[in-house]
């Protein structure tokens, strides 16, 4: 692992009138480093390197990082997307599974932008196991790799509450289903899930002509913007509740938190406990309405537990013969 020591405090007054156009990488460069590197990009670890110079700025001015951000960045790959960040950003903290790639982008950093090769960070790592960092990320700006971008976003919110912000680049249809609201068609788990933590917003697309190689999918900026969880709600409980509804999308919700609930006319008392008609389906419930019916069903949950359970009689030995 790479560390070095990332600038604190407040930020110079260069930084607060801005610097000069941040170094890009464009197609000649990534190429070049790829083959002095003999790196092939694999589908095992989701690698599709942006070239467009133009889109990497893009990023990095949708998602509004300014000098006093630290960013954490998921899947560097080349440095494309990183170079303009160091250039916006007070710090950049790159977690890189390849070990190939996270040895050279400091290398990278040095040579296209020297001035700012002390606010880099680099954790050869995978992203779903990081539980710290250098520096308290206050935003997530990321290319995500496409195979696991739902399950890295989610656990990175969940882990890093310092998270306010994040930009990240995804499948388009992934951004869709993110983006989603109650009733449409894409509205399901991770759209519920994304918004425990935060208020999310598809702000635009990305044809596939500006990655090397080139995907089979276009691609989606989703914008997060934490806030806090439903008052009083337990997130274990309501994600549970949320998995279950699910499961059995097509179904009512009496139906399907059956099992959640230990069977439909438990689960029916919840839902009405929480003010939902047993006939709904999950699609048309927010991630409060989850949230209310998770903790009211738990109460009655308890409240119809039996309450004078006995343990079984100890057995006694066998009488011999």
């Amino acid at each position: 692992m790479s560390v070095t020591p990332a600038p604190r405090g407040e930020p110079s007054p260069q930084r607060e009138r801005g610097l000069a156009p941040a170094a890009t990488l464009g197609p000649v460069q990534i190429r070049e480093l790829a083959d002095r590197l003999s790196i092939r990009p694999t589908k095992q670890w989701g690698q599709n390197f942006v070239i467009d110079a133009n889109t990497v700025r893009r990023i990095v001015r949708l998602a509004g990082v300014g000098p006093l951000d630290d960013v954490l960045e998921v899947g560097p790959g080349l440095g494309s997307l990183t170079l303009p960040l160091l250039g916006a950003a007070r710090s950049v903290t790159a977690v890189e599974i390849d070990p190939t790639l996270a040895a050279q982008l400091p290398l990278t950093v040095a040579a296209y932008a020297p001035e700012r090769a002390d606010s880099l960070y680099v954790l050869p790592a995978d992203a779903l196991a990081l539980t710290q960092t250098p520096v308290p990320p206050t935003a997530l700006v990321a290319n995500l790799p496409y195979n696991v971008s739902v399950p890295v976003l989610l656990t990175l919110l969940a882990r890093f509450e310092t998270i306010e912000r994040v930009l990240v680049m995804v499948q388009l249809e992934v951004a869709q289903r993110l983006a989603a609201g109650p009733g449409s068609k894409t509205y399901g788990v991770p759209s519920l899930k994304a918004a425990w933590y935060a208020d999310v917003r598809l702000v635009g697309t990305v044809p596939r002509s500006v990655f090397w190689p080139v995907p089979n999918v276009d691609s989606g900026l989703v914008a997060l913007t934490r806030r806090a969880p439903p008052p009083g709600a337990d997130r274990g409980r309501t994600f549970a509740c949320v998995d279950a509804a699910f499961a059995q999308r097509r179904k009512s919700l009496r139906a399907a938190l059956s099992g959640w609930a230990g069977g439909p006319d438990r689960a029916q008392a919840a839902l009405q406990e929480a003010g939902i008609d047993p006939r709904t389906r999950g699609e048309q419930l927010t991630i409060a309405d989850f949230a209310r019916l998770a903790t009211g069903g738990q109460s009655l949950l308890r409240a119809s537990a039996p309450t004078d359970v006995r343990p079984p009689a100890p057995q006694l030995p066998a009488e011999p013969d």
